[in-house]
Parts: C-alpha cells; sequence; structure tokens
C-alpha cells in the first residue's frame, strides 16, 4: 500500500473519531468575528497589555499550517486569506473534547477557533482559545516544500495546492484581478460601456488565427469558438453604441508556449469618430493606470536571462517609444548585415527580397517565402531583426496592408495601414488600428485573404457576409483596440511564462496517471 494511502486511510480513522466526539464532520457555516488579516492589521499594534486591559474577544476560521502538542497545551498557526496567525489551546481552557479533537487535527485542517487575543512570551500575537469547532478535514498531506517539486507541471495542475503553499502565488492572482478592475475602472470614466458578445461563432473573424471547432446539436452546425469579438463588437458601433468595450475569454487553436495559451484573456475597445491614434492614447492610459494599480506607481521589474545571467530591466510605463515599423527595423539593423535600409528598401517586392537576403547572408535565418506578398516579409523582417530589441514600453504604428486585413490604410500609402501594436519586454501586448468601415474594401480584404488560404495559410480571415451587410449600413470612422491581459500581467508581475499568471492553463492529459500517481508525484517520488 502506498504511503499516501496509508495516510488517506489514518485521516479517514481520525474523521470518524472526530464525529464521535460530537463534531460534525463537514459543516455547513462557522459564525466567525474576524478575519485572520483584519485581527493582523487592527492588533499587530497592540501590546501584550493593552490587549489583557482591553479583552479582544475574537471567532476567525482558517486552515492549519503549523500545529505542535506539547502535553496538555499546544500551538498552531491558522492560515487565511494567504496570512497566518497563532492560536494557543490548553486542556484546561477547551475542556477534554475539545482538546481531544485538536489532538486529532493534521496540517491542512479546517477549524474555526474562539477566545480573546494575547501575546506570548515570545510577543507573537495569539488566540488564546476557548472553543475550537472543526470544519473540514484534509484527507491528503500537504507538500512540504512546493518549491522543490522537480514536476514543474504539478503546480500548474494542482493549483489549489500552489495557492495554499506559496503566498507569492496568491498575490500574482491578487494584482491580476487589481489590473483587471484598474482597466474597467478607467474605461468606464471615459464613458465606454461593458459589453457582451457571443463566444460560439458561425465564422471565426477579427483576427488572423486558426479556430476551436464545435457543433451545435439542435441546429446541427458547426461552430467556431471565438478567436476574437472584435466583428461583433463593430456590429454595435454600426448599431449606435459609440464607445465599447469586452473583457472577453478568446480560444486559438494554437501552439503552447511561454507567450502562449490556447484559451487566454483579451480586453477590446472601440470608440467612434476617433482614429489609431486617438485608442493609441486610450490605450497608453489603461495600460499606464495598470501599472500604478497593480505596482503602486509607473515603473516595473522584468528579469531576464542574457548569457547565462539574470538581468532586471525596469520597465517604464510613463516613457513610452514611437516609431513605425519601418523605422524600427531601419534603427535595429544589424551591423553584420551591413548599410541600414533605406525607406526605399520597402517599396517594392524586389527591394525587400534584397533586404532579406541581406539579413539572411549575414545574421540569423528568418523564413522567407519569395511568393508571400512583399508586406508580409516586412512583417516577418520585422519579428527577426526588431522585435527582441523591444524590451521598454514601446509603440510601433505603421503596418502592411497584407497583414492588416481589417485595418483603415494610409491615405497617401495604400501598402500601408493606420494600425499599432505595443510591444513591452521583448513582446506584443497590444494591437490597434484606425477601422475599415469602406464594405467595398472590406469586401476585397476578405478576398485576398481567401486567396492566401487557398496557397495553404489556415490562419487566414474568412469571408464574412453579414459583417459586410453591417457596414453597408453605414459603421462611423472608429479606432479600435486589444490589450492582451495575461502577457500584460506577467509584464507587471515579472512572471516569465503565462501558465503563471493563468489560475488553470491548459496541460498535456498525464498519462496514465490515477489520483494515486498524482498524490505520489506531489510527495517527490
Amino acid at each position: 500500500m502506498a504511503l499516501d494511502e496509508n495516510i488517506y486511510n489514518l485521516r479517514r480513522e481520525k474523521l470518524k473519531q472526530i464525529e464521535a466526539l460530537g463534531q460534525p464532520v463537514y459543516r455547513s457555516k462557522y459564525e466567525f468575528t474576524h478575519t485572520v488579516p483584519q485581527i493582523l492589521e487592527q492588533y499587530s499594534g497592540k501590546s501584550g497589555e493593552e490587549l489583557e486591559n482591553s479583552r479582544v474577544n475574537v471567532r476567525v476560521a482558517g486552515r492549519i499550517m503549523a500545529i505542535r502538542l506539547m502535553g496538555k497545551a499546544g500551538f498552531a498557526h491558522l492560515q487565511q486569506g494567504g496570512q497566518r496567525l497563532q492560536f494557543y489551546v490548553k486542556k484546561d481552557a477547551v475542556g477534554n473534547n475539545g482538546f481531544e479533537l485538536y489532538r486529532l487535527l493534521d496540517l491542512g485542517d479546517h477549524v474555526g477557533v474562539s477566545g480573546y487575543l494575547f501575546r506570548t512570551r515570545t510577543g507573537e500575537l495569539t488566540v488564546h482559545v476557548e472553543e475550537i469547532t472543526f470544519l473540514s478535514k484534509d484527507l491528503l498531506p500537504l507538500p512540504e516544500k512546493w518549491h522543490g517539486l522537480t514536476d514543474v507541471e504539478l503546480r500548474y495542475r494542482q493549483r489549489y495546492v500552489d495557492l495554499v503553499m506559496n503566498p507569492e502565488v496568491r498575490e500574482v492572482f491578487l494584482m491580476r484581478t487589481k489590473l483587471v478592475q484598474s482597466v474597467r475602472r478607467t474605461l468606464d470614466g471615459l464613458g465606454f460601456i461593458e459589453v457582451e458578445t457571443p463566444m460560439m461563432q458561425p465564422i471565426a473573424g477579427g483576427a488572423v488565427a486558426r479556430p476551436f471547432v464545435t457543433h451545435h446539436n439542435t441546429l446541427d452546425m458547426d461552430l467556431y469558438l471565438r478567436i476574437a469579438p472584435e466583428l461583433y463588437l463593430k456590429r454595435l458601433l454600426v448599431g449606435g453604441f459609440d464607445r465599447v468595450y469586452e473583457i472577453n475569454r478568446n480560444f486559438r487553436n494554437e501552439g503552447l508556449g511561454w507567450r502562449w495559451n490556447p484559451e487566454f484573456t483579451m480586453m477590446e475597445a472601440y470608440q467612434a469618430y476617433t482614429d489609431y491614434l486617438g485608442i493609441m492614447n486610450v490605450t497608453q492610459e489603461v495600460i499606464t493606470e495598470a501599472a500604478k494599480a497593480v505596482t503602486g506607481g509607473t515603473r516595473s521589474k522584468w528579469t531576464v536571462t542574457e548569457d547565462g545571467k539574470e538581468i532586471v530591466h525596469e520597465l517604464d510605463w510613463a516613457n513610452w517609444q514611437k516609431m513605425t515599423m519601418r523605422e524600427a527595423i531601419i534603427s535595429y539593423w544589424p551591423e553584420a548585415a551591413g548599410a541600414k535600409p533605406e525607406m526605399s528598401d520597402f517599396a517594392s517586392t524586389e527591394a525587400v527580397k534584397r533586404l532579406v537576403e541581406r539579413f539572411n547572408a549575414s545574421h540569423a535565418h528568418m523564413a522567407y517565402d519569395p511568393n508571400a506578398p512583399a508586406g508580409k516579409t516586412i512583417a516577418a523582417l520585422f519579428e527577426a531583426s526588431a522585435e527582441e530589441h523591444l524590451k521598454q514600453p514601446t509603440i510601433i504604428y505603421e503596418f502592411p496592408t497584407a497583414v492588416s486585413p481589417l485595418s483603415k490604410q494610409k491615405p497617401d500609402e495604400p501598402d500601408w495601414t493606420e494600425r499599432f501594436e505595443i510591444f513591452a519586454g521583448q513582446m506584443e501586448i497590444s494591437n490597434g488600428f484606425s477601422e475599415l468601415n469602406d464594405p467595398k474594401d472590406q469586401r476585397r480584404r476578405f478576398e485576398a485573404q481567401l486567396k492566401e488560404r487557398e496557397r495553404g495559410d489556415e490562419e487566414a480571415h474568412q469571408m464574412d457576409e453579414d459583417y459586410i451587410r453591417a457596414l453597408s449600413y453605414g459603421m462611423p470612422p472608429a479606432g479600435g483596440v486589444g490589450v492582451g491581459i495575461d502577457r500584460l500581467c506577467m509584464l507587471l508581475t515579472d512572471s516569465h511564462t503565462i501558465r503563471d499568471v493563468i489560475l488553470f492553463p491548459l496541460l498535456r492529459p498525464e498519462k496514465g496517471a490515477s489520483a494515486g500517481d498524482e498524490n505520489e508525484a506531489q510527495e517527490g517520488k
């Protein structure tokens, strides 16, 4: 029999003994007067004499994280809200049954205690227990050193244990909550209204990505989990909602990585009667205010590994760089590739081809399809040459039309669009543009995307006739943006994988794993 099975059975036996003491083993509720954080906040500054004179009575509940027995008395630590409070149990104070209950408790059990506050000889704030109430049994052993697990994925698989054992993990998700609250607060203050749009869609639109497919039995039709809410939000602009946003779950059937999870959270916002520059300013404000809410200021640290060493960069969310995509390629052009490009080098397919040849001849190889549109190649060249240098918050604007099927073209350069992306920590966190509202132009863009699908690009956008019909009713000029909440949270909490900021990230199924196997892995076997 495995060790954890022995522990499980032993604790089940203790549960029976606790029930025999007259304690319900799984109560419905516990009437408390304080939480652990409240007690620590209100009384940590009180001396032992002050506590004795005022006789502060409390009823508090939580999970036992440390326990020790000393003859007819004992101490334990109660954890709640990520904080711990000591309590003291003495047989003379709680009676025979109460002390026998204390003897049957294990690490991880939930209990409620009532009594009064005092300070021990060592000065620790403590509850002198007069009544102890059993609330719930932990039948599986908590790990002794959760950080020491060799199977890192187990922390994600059993996030409930990760949160119990690691206060810093809990703190990350509290900061994520502050981030989302700040985004809502800022947008609401700017007159935007929050809406909800379909998560199951007949056409996967609003982004260039491979969707997940599902089936509706009653209607007997295939549907797609949304890759973006964009086309529905812009339908609302047509309907007269001038400022809308949605904090939404998107689903993209793509690879897993430190920056990618198939299910992720995006904030998308659309504002009528402005362009990409207007929505760019809104986005800067949203992100800067979120940084303040999470960090208390406009600076956050971002740790990267360079040449085998950890280097801490300070990201300044109040100091933004701005450059066009072409300017970024020129600025970060590697010396080994020769003279920096001129603006004219982006003007034709042949000139772009020569740039790629120069880059590949003297630098890391960049995948290149000579049959791809020049704009698509320029975007790939930007990713290869410039993106790794974008550590500080940076706005890159003016993107090729070939990779921007939903954004408005520049009036003086039809091969380029009024689009921007925000980068920080060497990754993209936001994408926005002047919204395309010409139904004829939109149809041409969709048709161009269909040709890309014919060439084998499974992520190219599909035709959406209803969206074109909506545009035909007249959509006002508008700017729109999407902000990746998960990636922004990574940057603001110095988390270096997206799994660290998603409570329950998607993982591969365990091969032949049973509950017992997981428990053995938890023990580090």
